[in-house]
């Protein structure tokens, strides 16, 4: 599968799973966590699959002065860093929807960058069998195997950039 169709999908799964929150009794605690951690787990996991897998290849071929990178890599913090106030509260109260609610608008703003900018440039610049090969390796990222290598910790944007240019 070619990394930017993987990616879009991976878009479609995200937006499918808010709107699963949105239907979801907000006094269904059980049902809430369950759906937000499946949700959460997923964010995190390609958010260190595109780290790992497509922006290294962004740098190379098509952000030159790093900006979408830069701009990327905050995005992905700003997320985590939702999760992580999600995760210190209780589904389903107060502070977990707001943090949610912030998990979804920093994920919202992420992938109407990355749809509108960052993989039309990267698919204007990167040959078809580049983007499969790094498709078939972000798929495989992704897997539960795959996945517990990952690095899915906070990164300075700028020193992510430093070690892969």
């Amino acid at each position: 599968m070619e990394i930017t169709t993987a990616i879009l999908d991976d878009h479609d799964r995200q937006r499918r799973l808010f709107a699963a929150l949105d239907e979801i009794a907000r006094s269904d605690g059980d049902a809430l966590d369950r759906v937000w951690s499946e949700l959460a787990g997923f964010l995190e996991v390609h958010a260190a699959a595109e780290e790992k897998v497509l922006y290294p290849e962004v740098l190379k071929l098509s952000d030159p002065d790093a900006e979408e990178t830069l701009d990327a890599i905050g995005d992905h913090n700003d997320i985590r860093d939702a999760i992580a106030r999600a995760a210190a509260a209780a589904p389903g109260s107060e502070p977990w929807w707001a943090a949610v609610g912030d998990a979804r608008a920093a994920n919202t703003e992420h992938m109407g960058e990355e749809e509108d900018e960052v993989l039309p440039h990267f698919r204007a610049k990167a040959s078809l069998a580049l983007r499969e090969q790094l498709g078939t390796a972000f798929v495989a990222a992704k897997t539960p195997s795959g996945a517990v290598t990952l690095d899915t910790e906070d990164k300075d944007p700028a020193e992510y950039v430093d070690q892969h240019t």
